[in-house]
């Protein structure tokens, strides 16, 4: 648990600073609601360098190391040469030929998310995840334990701190727009001396959102992407103090209805949008970026069969089953298409779901090559749902029937057959036992969900 009286007696103090700041008035007590975003800092590669300190002090990227590999986390001192995630790898090692290279450890990483969020609940029951290193918490009920909402940021990033060794930032503010601004307000610093510690918490008052969102771009709010932004500074508008003025009426042309009144409130600081704790996942899926492009059926199915082991793997373990199958592929020219089939009874047998998304690859034109492929179950159910037969198999479209009916059977046929599987696999490891697709040299290898999710290796 987080203690309260430790958290009253850390007030106004930022246990990562460099540099004691003046005593300020917390008035976060004073916030209805109070919602803290609490952001890891370089999650992924934080939890490398911890583990390996031999890591420290360098410019630390996790990803994908082949040609069409993406930097999906890097640490603060990779930042300084103008590395960020999302960025191809190519690039990464162009602008920093040093950097250590980590492939990236998915479950582990999850492993370590699990502990934080045990953290944040320790605190309120009303946490809302938004990825494995990000969350919003509604603290509003919480103060009568705990102190205030600022007290409570500082003593939740300090347990981080000394339970698991990472760095996080804390947002406070009274709507998820502004918790989640004043989180970046908080990161560490890069300047062209080095990395500085940041603030750690940042509160923003009321009476402080309006100046606070004006000093700010517009690409900083929620929805506005890259192309958004573009078209917003097409019009003129690329602060948020211009957006703040501007009559929404006047963006229906350019953005739609829904996204220019939405836009124009959030940078008037309209954000009534409740922390959802508890969000089931609505789908669970797997795709995989090749090294070179794909353009024999034969191969393409062989990796589906294993997404769709990934799949069913992870929908067992959130007890779920999936009544919609999606096969999404992208070609050379990065053009993204997808087929979906939804059935009478969900699944969650990898040999059905993979009978359904076969079928549905036989309907797509793969001629011009195939640089990605996944598969995806949505439309979830429990697994405890009776299975129903397909009635009205005439009317499949996107799916031909003897595809819908075998994919039936098997997620009939096979359920104890599976139940076997994972009772054998939980008492003797992953490896125990599998099918003949799985095994390689280094005997069987069960797929799992976003195995190898930063992009290939380069072939040898």
């Amino acid at each position: 648990m987080v203690d309260g009286s430790a958290c009253r007696s850390q007030r106004g103090s930022d246990t990562s600073s460099s540099m004691a700041e003046p005593e300020v008035l917390d008035r976060s007590g004073d916030l209805d609601p109070a919602i803290l975003l609490i952001d890891m800092d370089s999650f992924f590669a934080s939890v490398e360098v911890r583990d390996d300190p031999s890591l420290r002090g360098l410019p630390v990227l996790v990803g994908g190391d082949g040609r069409r590999g993406v930097v999906a986390s890097c640490s603060y001192e990779a930042r300084r040469f103008g590395i960020h995630s999302a960025m191809p790898m190519a690039t990464a090692k162009r602008l920093c030929p040093d950097a250590v290279i980590i492939p990236g450890d998915i479950p582990r990483y999850a492993a370590v998310s699990r502990q934080i969020h045990a953290i944040f609940r320790d605190v309120t029951p009303l946490v809302e995840p938004l990825a494995f290193d990000e969350a919003f918490l509604d603290v509003t009920g919480a103060r009568g334990l705990f102190g205030t909402p600022k007290e409570m940021g500082t003593a939740i990033r300090s347990r981080i701190a000394e339970d698991l060794e990472l760095g996080c930032a804390v947002g406070v503010g009274n709507s998820k727009m502004i918790a989640k601004l004043a989180s970046k307000e908080a990161k560490p610093q890069i300047t062209s001396t080095g990395v500085h510690a940041g603030r750690g918490v940042v509160v923003i008052m009321p009476d402080e959102v309006r100046a606070f969102l004006d000093q700010l771009e517009v690409r900083s709010l929620f929805g506005v992407g890259p192309a958004t932004a573009r078209t917003l500074e097409r019009l003129g508008i690329d602060r948020v103090a211009d957006l703040a003025r501007t009559d929404p009426s006047l963006l229906v042309r350019h953005l739609g209805r829904s996204h220019a009144y939405g836009l124009v409130a959030l940078a008037r600081g309209e954000d009534d949008r409740p922390v959802v704790a508890d969000q089931e996942s609505k789908s669970i899926g797997h795709e995989e970026t090749f090294a070179e492009d794909v353009t024999e059926l034969a191969i393409l199915e062989s990796r589906l069969r294993r997404q769709a082991a990934a799949v069913a793997g992870a929908l067992h373990e959130a007890k779920r089953r999936g009544r919609t199958i999606t096969v999404k592929l992208k070609d050379p020219e990065f053009a993204i298409k997808s087929r979906s089939h939804t059935m009478i009874s969900g699944l969650d047998d990898h040999a059905a779901i993979f009978a359904v998304a076969r079928a549905l690859l036989s309907s797509m034109d793969i001629s011009q090559g195939v640089r990605l492929l996944g598969v995806t179950a949505s439309n979830l159910e429990t697994s405890d749902q009776p299975v129903q037969l397909q009635l009205g198999v005439d009317e499949v479209t996107e799916v031909d029937v003897d595809g819908v009916a075998e994919a039936e059977r098997l997620q009939i046929d096979r359920a104890s057959l599976e139940d076997a599987i994972l009772e054998i696999r939980g008492r003797f490891g992953r490896s125990a036992l599998g099918s003949a697709s799985m095994l390689g040299l280094d005997g069987v290898v069960v797929p799992v969900q976003r195995e190898v999710p930063f992009g290939p290796s380069d072939p040898a």
